[in-house]
């Protein structure tokens, strides 16, 4: 059964060819046996996972199922969970019950998922390999000395190593995007607004977003669906229709323009990621799709730009955990000051803290207009260069990622090499636009990643256009040797 993706999973529980109390042990089985050498979970939720089981049979029985009803999934552990721990991979949080439901674990529930558990990831979110959690690194099923990259590592981890069929990220730089090429799956970070924020712990408002995690674009537009849509509870949230996303994979891709950005190929691209991309852009030009060159001059700009935006937010967002109300309280302050500065200090991990102090920096007075201001204007030469190559073409194609998993202890004490990671996906949170990264291949034993970038709310049009190759190709169906 774990073989199977989410769309078969589905169809064999409306067959009645297992229950999903059969599948969901079968799934809580592989997490026993593999996750100790991987890491990917926090947290197992085997007692309640079993019970939402047996309550998608009885829905299934009462003939009130859907699509998702009765399949184990798993919960990036920045999504509150009520009466489960969620820690954001924080020792700040290690001990935080939540007392609610985010609205995407709300949605899901209602949708008939069951929660096998919460994922590892990066501490706040904040990392690129998920190497900065304060529970440990998640490993690379692929190859167990390479990170899985972050900082939803631990979703991507334990989708490719079939521990689950499903999961949830969040994407506030490429964090569903990079680990989804890095663990050779599929990802997708929708339009910002198009998924709920409400409890999801905050790194960057203005730029996180959660999306679904899986193995192929079919499985995606299937959590896509019962994820998406307005909530009032979010003042980001976008009140517009969601559309099938299922439909819409069947559309052939004749006539489609896919951008092709010059600055996406050049210096930094190792060459053996560059040929398996142009490889898969050689396989859509078969499928019928036209390729056009174009250009967005402002993309060498994004790192920087992000680089205080994201930190500026975070000194906001983080400033709320001082070990008065909830988090981790250090033991006999000696007074209110020495409460905050303990807690702090013991409860965030060195690259939270750096950021938190670069944020806070570039919003001094003095340095607001000089760093954050401009970053702020640099994010809308971004938007513009964008908006201007989709007037040209449909979709943009590029690498997810200018390398393949990296070994874990590569980079971690190179910050600024750790995060060119993130310099194809970064771009895309500026402009708030949807992206995309399927499995294209491999260099050596990493799988490698084919970024799709979409114009805003053309989450199906990425979704059509990954599902049409992998219908035509095998990359989204090999599974790790050891995980087989």
């Amino acid at each position: 059964m774990y073989e199977k993706t989410i769309a078969q999973l589905s169809a064999g529980l409306a067959a009645g060819e297992f229950s999903s109390e059969e599948l969901t042990c079968a799934f809580l089985a592989r997490i026993e046996r593999f996750d100790p050498g991987l890491n990917a979970f926090i947290t197992v939720t085997a007692e309640s996972a079993l019970a939402q089981a047996r309550s998608a049979d009885e829905r299934r029985r009462q003939g009130q199922a859907g699509p998702l009803t009765g399949v184990p999934i798993a919960q990036k552990d920045i999504f509150c969970t009520n009466g489960v721990r969620t820690s954001c991979g924080s020792r700040m949080l290690d001990r935080f019950l939540a007392p609610y439901d985010a609205t995407v674990v709300e949605k899901l529930n209602a949708a008939g998922a069951v929660m096998l558990g919460k994922t590892n990831m990066d501490e706040f979110a904040m990392g690129s390999s998920n190497e900065t959690s304060f529970y440990g690194p998640v490993r690379n099923p692929w190859d167990l000395d390479a990170v899985p990259g972050g900082s939803s590592g631990g979703s991507a981890a334990a989708v490719a190593a079939r521990l689950t069929p499903g999961a949830t990220g969040t994407d506030t730089g490429g964090s569903i995007r990079q680990p989804a090429a890095l663990c050779g799956i599929t990802g997708i970070k929708p339009t910002y607004g198009r998924v709920s924020r409400w409890g999801m712990i905050a790194y960057a408002s203005s730029l996180d977003q959660g999306g679904p995690m899986a193995r192929t674009a079919e499985d995606c537009a299937l959590l896509l669906g019962a994820m998406a849509g307005f909530d009032p509870r979010d003042s980001t949230s976008v009140d517009r229709p969601v559309p099938d996303y299922v439909v819409a994979l069947g559309q052939p891709l004749a006539g489609l323009k896919i951008g092709l950005p010059k600055e996406y190929f050049g210096e930094g691209l190792d060459g053996a990621v560059a040929r398996v991309v142009e490889a898969a852009i050689a396989e859509y030009r078969k499928l019928g799709a036209e390729t056009v060159d174009v250009s967005l001059p402002n993309s060498q700009l994004a790192i920087p730009a992000y680089y205080v935006i994201a930190p500026a937010e975070c000194s906001s967002n983080l400033a709320r955990f001082d070990g008065v109300r909830y988090g981790h309280r250090c033991e006999s302050p000696r007074n209110l000051l020495d409460l905050y500065i303990r807690s702090r200090a013991e409860g965030f991990g060195a690259e939270v803290t750096r950021r938190i102090l670069v944020g806070t920096f570039a919003l001094s007075a003095g340095y607001y207009d000089a760093y954050y201001l401009k970053a702020q204007q640099i994010r809308r030469l971004i938007s513009d260069d964008f908006r201007r190559a989709f007037a040209q073409v449909d979709v943009i194609a590029g690498p997810t990622s200018p390398t393949v998993a990296f070994n874990i202890g590569e980079k971690v004490d190179d910050p600024i090499t750790m995060y060119l990671s993130d310099i194809y996906t970064i771009a895309v949170n500026l402009a708030g636009l949807p992206g995309l990264s399927l499995p294209v291949g491999f260099v050596g034993q990493r799988p490698v990643g084919l970024q799709l970038i979409g114009d805003y709310f053309a989450e199906d049009r990425l979704l059509n256009v990954a599902h049409r190759y992998q219908q035509v190709t095998d990359w989204h169906q090999r599974a790790p040797a050891a995980f087989a």
